[in-house]
């Protein structure tokens, strides 16, 4: 009866919903209670201090059930029922899992009388498999409690918050993520040496089915707090502590995905080491040069000179912070079976290569190599190139077998076009010899060279070919080695060249370093992990310091023009738009900005009659298939527009395809107020105004002019100062006006204010030091930061919060006093709380940091499309396998997909055991040896079930089958390119004595970009 009351209290705390009521609760009924002791430490230099043996008695405290669903319900509740009902299920089953391993696998090892394994085996192989059972047995008492009160509560988001924001659960997780390889080569390696020991199990549930649950488990809790959340209505209690539970499931994935990062790179780094010898690999790099940026299996190719493949062979290639090493995998001998630690594969050392003397030769370069190689000597001993012209002028580069055939089709093609003049003179008429069949193989043969030039380009897209630098030659002339690669995938060669790209940026004295870390706790961080300073950037010509930089905008715009690797490398495709405006003739102007090259180029500039204070990017109105089918006889449509607003009270509309930039239409407010912020809903256009009111302008659904009329539909009256800022969040916008911000709710414009700030003095747009978050929904405010306090290179009380961006998991603060700064936050549903000190940029503005502006893009989906037609054996080895074989299994109708979220972070990076002998490891039944080909790239079992729920670009791209979207279209992964810009005045290097590197004119108009490596989403 005692341990019944006590247990009720552990429910309390649940019930309470503290973020740590159950950690004190145990705290303070551990010397009471007496199922529950301290486990002592396992002597093998791990630290379990903390941890707790909970054995839980299930007839006084059975698993939760729910309770018969009662009538009147509605269609939300009956699938919020049905959400929980799955969640008690999964973590009921997930319990059974870890007891399994514990009572039929650890528990039978550790009796003297098996001795199958020894002791300190059996220990790192079941390493905190008990106490992730301690936490989730713990769990599920207090999930007893809510499913028991869910009709009368329907609350669960503040039992996760409770249950797993405890620094123990990330530790627990922690260690047996990153043991879970090296538990696994254990089992592995036991199977072989003692095979007459091992017995099936009855319901062929394997070992490893049941280790890589834990790892599955945090990526199933999101997806079903993802489902609860929209099914939860925004008036229920329950929403918030919902959205506070997938805050903190995805800060702990993300702080297991970066303990993971690290270890990995550790064990890298010290395999390497290892096999080239600790004395070698210390003199060939010092310790500041070990961050692993990458590293992957490629396979390099040797041609013949007729294009034939003499020689394929498996390289390990690693790209440091600042040399890239190519190593060969030794296994010869099998692994030493004794050894506590894995064998992983030996490597040798092929060749190592200073970044900055490595270059990407692409699609294109090599006429310009070919120029080059007559001053210095090239010796290409990996592939032999016949590069030959096309007609068009074009140059490729691919196996030089291709364009052989290339070629020989346009010899052809030159033959038939004179045959076809030589038909045009006949006098008489011939059956089939005619000007009309002529020109049918002029078509024919037109047709197979751009298929062949489309082959060769594709052939390109998973051919990674670098020039390194070799030995010089016997008079000191440089030598060049050519090197090519066949990478996994398109995917792959874009990651490869784009971190290539950033590693040499990096290396720049802007970025060394470039940030500063307020909570510096020791780790390596990786090299890539910060925004890179691509480039520092004058705005405005020098005669022209009296105008004032004031926005700044990207309209994005795709290229095809570009090639594979130069997409790979370039700022997020597009155009800059930066505006400003002031001095004596108090005139504006635009400067427009491409972004197609790794530095923008300035391209137009258009002056104004009016200084410009804001710009805003409207995207066309994406019609119904109804609406489109009426307005294919309407007049040609403008499509995406630019509205640059003035401060004599106009706005001037442009096209954002038009390179003339002309203007299409100018807007007018009745008072001719300055326009201080513009802002677009689905349906409006709102601008902000010096008067403190809003202009709103209705948007039309197509045609020439994409609004109804220059004059403004209604003005809506916040208050006597400026409206400072606009933000749009769904189909409502924020205003901000002094202290007081107003939401302008969708079609009906009805608006409902708050107060920000206590102090009418304050402005939202600059309210000192401090950063305020709301709830969008409740208008509650959650979270008051003051960023004066977050680095020492601020000085409190004079510095004010100018501007600010959130972009990639990270929030951007721009200061008055020119510094910028960062704080990661949560990007799933959550709430973008702010956890960590944050860091701070070294590369500052002399004077406010007047605006941030991000500049994304899609690279095209053709870069990452790998077309059927490649069927050499060279491009089969590139992965397209994968994809014909995944096609033929849904040939007969596109299957109904239930649809997944766009991100899912856990993302653990585990490495497979495939290297080893023996059978493969998997969580299927025995099917016999299901051991795939050497050069395939699909994963095996054993990969393939580690990310059965969790979403790894690794395994988008090599071993889960194809997603098929609407009219059984494959669905492609999309890589996407992202930059920051930031604009003020001048540039200076902070803690750094002023030099002409370090600083620039303080009254120069100046933008710096930051560059972010390429993502993948789906």
């Amino acid at each position: 009866m005692y341990c019944v009351l006590q247990v009720q209290q552990f429910m309390k705390a649940a019930r309470n919903g503290t973020k740590d009521g159950l950690e004190k609760t145990k705290l303070a009924m551990i010397r009471k209670v007496s199922f529950l002791q301290r486990k002592d430490s396992t002597g093998e230099g791990k630290d379990d201090a903390g941890y707790m043996d909970v054995s839980v008695c299930e007839l006084k405290h059975p698993p939760p059930q729910l309770c018969p669903m009662p009538e009147g319900l509605n269609s939300q509740q009956i699938v919020r029922r049905l959400i929980l009902s799955s969640i008690v299920q999964s973590e009921s089953s997930y319990l059974d899992s870890l007891k399994r391993i514990l009572q039929e696998y650890q528990k039978p090892l550790l009796e003297p009388q098996n001795w199958i394994l020894n002791l300190k085996k059996v220990r790192q192989i079941f390493y905190r498999v008990q106490e992730i059972h301690q936490c989730h047995s713990m769990f599920q008492i207090a999930l007893a409690s809510r499913v028991a009160e869910w009709d009368h509560s329907e609350k669960i988001g503040d039992l996760f918050v409770a249950s797993f924001s405890k620094s123990m659960v990330l530790n627990v997780y922690s260690d047996y993520i990153n043991n879970f390889t090296n538990a696994m080569a254990l089992i592995k390696k036991a199977c072989m040496s003692k095979p007459k020991k091992q017995a099936s199990s009855p319901d062929r549930i394997t070992l490893y089915g049941l280790m890589v649950k834990p790892i599955q488990r945090f990526p199933q809790f999101i997806l079903l707090l993802q489902d609860m959340l929209k099914n939860t209505p925004k008036s229920h209690a329950d929403r918030l502590p919902l959205q506070l539970a997938l805050t903190e499931l995805e800060t702990l994935a993300e702080k297991l995905n970066e303990q993971k990062r690290v270890a990995d790179q550790e064990a890298e780094i010290q395999q390497l080491a290892h096999s080239m010898g600790d004395r070698n690999f210390n003199k060939l790099l010092n310790p500041e040069q070990r961050l692993l940026i990458q590293c992957e299996l490629l396979t390099e190719i040797v041609y013949g000179d007729k294009g034939q493949v003499l020689k394929s062979k498996e390289r390990k290639v690693f790209l440091l912070n600042d040399t890239l090493i190519c190593a060969n995998i030794n296994l010869k001998g099998p692994p030493d079976i004794s050894s506590l630690v894995p064998v992983g594969p030996k490597y040798t050392m092929k060749w190592c290569a200073p970044l900055l003397q490595t270059q990407v030769v692409e699609v294109g370069r090599d006429s310009l190599q070919n120029r080059d190689s007559k001053n210095h000597l090239v010796q290409h001993l990996t592939e032999k190139l016949n590069v030959t012209p096309c007609v068009s002028g074009k140059v490729f580069l691919g196996p030089p077998r291709l364009y052989q055939e290339l070629e020989e089709l346009q010899h052809d093609l030159a033959v038939v076009e004179e045959v076809s003049l030589l038909v045009g003179t006949l006098h008489g008429t011939y059956q089939n010899l005619n000007t009309t069949v002529s020109q049918d193989w002029c078509l024919a043969l037109q047709r197979l060279i751009r298929l062949k030039e489309e082959e060769i380009q594709n052939a390109n897209k998973c051919r990674l070919r670098l020039s390194v630098p070799g030995k010089p030659d016997k008079s000191g002339r440089p030598v060049s080695i050519m090197v090519v690669f066949n990478t996994p995938s398109p995917l792959s060669k874009i990651s490869w060249v784009n971190r290539l790209h950033l590693a040499k940026i990096a290396q720049k004295q802007e970025n060394t370093p470039g940030w500063e870390c307020a909570e510096d706790d020791g780790k390596t961080k990786a090299p890539l992990s910060f925004p890179l300073l691509t480039c520092k950037l004058p705005v405005f010509s020098p005669r022209t310091h009296t105008l004032k930089v004031g926005a700044a905008l990207h309209s994005p715009s795709q290229s095809s023009l570009l090639g594979f690797c130069t997409a790979s490398t370039s700022l997020p495709q597009g155009y800059l738009w930066v505006a400003g405006g002031g001095g004596i003739s108090n005139h504006g102007q635009v400067e427009i900005f491409s972004l197609n090259r790794a530095t923008p180029r300035l391209v137009k500039t258009v002056p104004l009659r009016a200084p410009v204070l804001c710009l805003e990017y409207v995207k066309e109105w994406c019609p119904s298939a109804e609406e489109e089918a009426e307005k294919t006889q309407s007049a040609v449509k403008i499509g995406n527009i630019i509205c640059v607003g003035l401060q004599d009270g106009s706005i001037h509309v442009y096209s954002s395809v038009d390179t003339a930039v002309q203007c299409l239409l100018t807007l007018v407010n009745p008072d001719s107020c300055p326009v201080v912020c513009l802002k677009h809903s689905l349906s409006f256009l709102f601008a902000g105004l010096a008067s403190g009111k809003v202009a709103v302008y209705q948007r039309k659904t197509g045609g020439e002019c994409p609004l109804n009329a220059p004059a403004a539909l209604m003005l809506v009256s916040l208050g006597s100062e400026p409206v400072c800022s606009l933000l749009t969040i769904e189909d409502a916008v924020w205003a901000s006006c002094a202290n007081q911000v107003t939401v302008i709710q969708g079609s009906s414009l009805h608006t409902q204010s708050f107060e920000a700030h206590s102090d009418p003095s304050y402005s939202v747009s600059h309210m000192g030091s401090s950063i305020h978050l709301f709830h969008t929904e409740t208008l509650e405010p959650l979270q008051e930061v003051n960023i004066s306090t977050r680095t020492t290179h601020l000085t409190p009380g004079q510095v004010c919060v100018s501007s600010l961006l959130i972009c990639q998991g990270l929030l951007w603060v721009g200061t008055s006093q020119g510094i910028i700064l960062a704080f990661p936050v949560p990007t799933l549903e959550g709430i973008p709380k702010i956890t960590g000190k944050g860091m701070t940029s070294l590369n500052a503005h002399c004077g406010p940091v007047d605006f941030l502006v991000p500049a994304s893009s899609t690279l095209a989906s053709d870069l990452l499309r790998r077309d059927s037609i490649l069927n050499t054996s060279e491009e089969d080895e590139g992965g397209q396998r994968l994809e014909q074989s995944s096609y033929s299994q849904h040939s007969g109708g596109s299957p109904q997909r239930e649809q997944t979220p766009k991100r899912l972070l856990l993302q653990y990076r585990l490495h497979s055991t495939c290297q080893l002998p023996g059978k493969l490891l998997t969580a299927q039944p025995e099917q016999g040896n299901l051991r795939a080909p050497p050069d395939s790239l699909e994963h095996s079992p054993e990969d393939g079930s580690i990310y059965e729920v969790s979403e790894d670009p690794d395994v988008w791209v090599r071993g889960r089958p194809v997603e098929w979207g609407k009219d059984g279209e494959a669905r492609r992964s999309k890589v996407t390119s992202t930059a920051i810009f930031s604009g003020g005045r001048g540039y200076r290097r902070i803690g750094q004595i002023a030099s002409a590197d370090t600083c620039s004119d303080s009254t120069e108009n100046t933008l710096l970009v930051w560059q972010i490596p390429l993502t993948l989403s789906q």
